[in-house]
């Protein structure tokens, strides 16, 4: 059962790149390791996950950076209001300032005023301005939206990690048990050798099949430990921390769904494609942001506040302007930001366009998976069975002196093959269920699923 299986069944979400994904397979480490081993369910492996999981905390951080763009961009269509306070002395050398008069004195001053004021900035009539707070306010949608999405992916992530782990420990349980049977038969040629009763070579046949299981059993013990350490690291488990797997890996054979109903259910409720719908109406706005500007915009400015010698000596002036502006030679600056917005908004389309059909196929792929393991859990359990009864009927012919132990060799063998088919078979029917649950938006229901539907 290699580990590698873990990051190649974890689907990513839009517009993530290799570097984005691996997150879901990392967290913030949260609590001390204690002494004693700790029993895990997986409900509460993925409740620690959507807690600790890196791939929530950033997506946490993605949204709170959108949100702040949002405010940032609203800003523009809100009037802005400074307030200042001068208090001046000033000395002048008209020399200096070119100002030459016969009689009159060379320096003025010094002299000084006092002025408190409060200026306005106000954009009335900006449409551009208009149209990227609207393309913010969908960018921070979708990244609301891809934050819901990020807790079904960690529920597949942990998910997928625990039902590893579990196939691990089957593993390990089933090589212990074949390299129990396999002392067994080394202890039976042996003393038929001893005996005179079986020639040398059914010995070391015999020991050499039961070593051979122990090295299967370090390493089966050893992918345990490594995957053990793969899931705690996805749910911020100190990785000091023992712990036990409380449950165990279930099988429930899956009804047939109607496949259009799912699918239509799958559009309806998968965040990820939402927020691929958000960001492609943030990209329509910001192209509607880049024919504006071409528009003119109105703005007012204006001031009050007092002015004098001294506070106590003051009078109250203002100003107002009304400033109307628009470019009249900015074509190569305007048209290359429309070309830039209208081939982002081309690619939002065609990302949308495919997401829809992702949508599709992800559905379908965990239907088919969930059909095909089906049927190889069956046939597996059945070849377990029948390698079973193939071995006991091999040891038994040996203990009669009917055979040599070859025929007790293969048969080990052909059960160690049937052992593993099986635990590879009922892990991947379980992540395929896991899939179908996070394809169809319901990942947090992953149970409905894992148990059966």
């Amino acid at each position: 059962m290699a580990s590698g299986l873990l990051a190649a069944q974890t689907p990513q979400a839009p517009n993530q790149t290799a570097q984005t994904a691996s997150s879901f397979h990392g967290s913030v480490t949260a609590g001390e390791a204690s002494a004693q081993a700790i029993d895990l369910s997986l409900d509460e492996a993925i409740q620690r996950g959507l807690k600790t999981n890196l791939g929530i905390i950033l997506s946490g951080t993605q949204t709170a950076a959108a949100r702040g763009e949002r405010l940032s961009q609203l800003q523009s269509l809100l009037p802005s209001v400074d307030a200042s306070g001068k208090e001046t002395v000033m000395q002048v050398d008209l020399p200096a300032e070119g100002l030459r008069i016969p009689g009159f004195p060379t320096m003025i001053g010094p002299f000084g005023f006092t002025d408190v004021r409060a200026s306005l900035s106000w954009s009335l009539v900006d449409v551009a301005s208009l149209r990227k707070t609207l393309a913010a306010r969908h960018n921070f949608a979708a990244a609301q939206l891809s934050a819901e999405d990020a807790r079904e992916l960690v529920v597949l992530t942990v998910g997928n990690a625990y039902l590893l782990a579990l196939a691990d420990e089957t593993q390990v349980s089933s090589v212990e048990a074949q390299v129990a049977t396999a002392k067994i038969s080394l202890d039976q040629a042996v003393d038929n050798h001893q005996a005179g009763t079986a020639p040398l070579l059914d010995e070391l046949r015999a020991r050499v099949d039961s070593q051979s299981l122990e090295q299967q059993l370090i390493v089966a013990r050893n992918a345990l430990e490594k995957d053990k350490l793969a899931l705690a690291r996805t749910i911020g488990l100190p990785l000091a921390q023992s712990f036990n797997l409380s449950d165990k890996a279930p099988y429930a054979a899956f009804d047939q769904l109607d496949v259009e109903a799912t699918i239509r259910q799958a559009h309806a409720n998968r965040k990820d494609l939402a927020a691929m719908v958000e960001q492609t109406k943030a990209a329509e706005e910001q192209r509607k942001a880049a024919t504006a500007d071409r528009l003119p915009t109105l703005k007012f400015n204006g001031d009050y506040g007092d002015i004098g010698t001294t506070l106590s000596h003051s009078h109250g002036t203002g100003n107002a302007t009304g400033t109307l502006s628009a470019p009249l030679f900015a074509e190569f600056a305007l048209r290359g930001e429309a070309e830039v917005a209208q081939a982002q908004l081309d690619t939002a389309q065609a990302r949308l366009s495919d997401k829809n059909a992702q949508v599709d196929a992800d559905v379908r792929d965990a239907l088919l998976d969930i059909a095909s393991t089906q049927k190889q859990v069956e046939v597996a359990r059945s070849s377990v069975e029948l390698a079973n009864e193939a071995l006991s009927e091999a040891q038994q012919r040996y203990a009669n002196g009917v055979s040599d132990n070859l025929a007790v060799s293969q048969a080990e063998q052909s059960v160690a093959q049937a052992n593993d088919q099986y635990v590879t078979s009922l892990y991947r029917h379980n992540v395929a269920k896991l899939s179908l649950a996070r394809a169809l938006g319901a990942g947090e229901n992953y149970k409905n699923y894992l148990g059966g539907k």
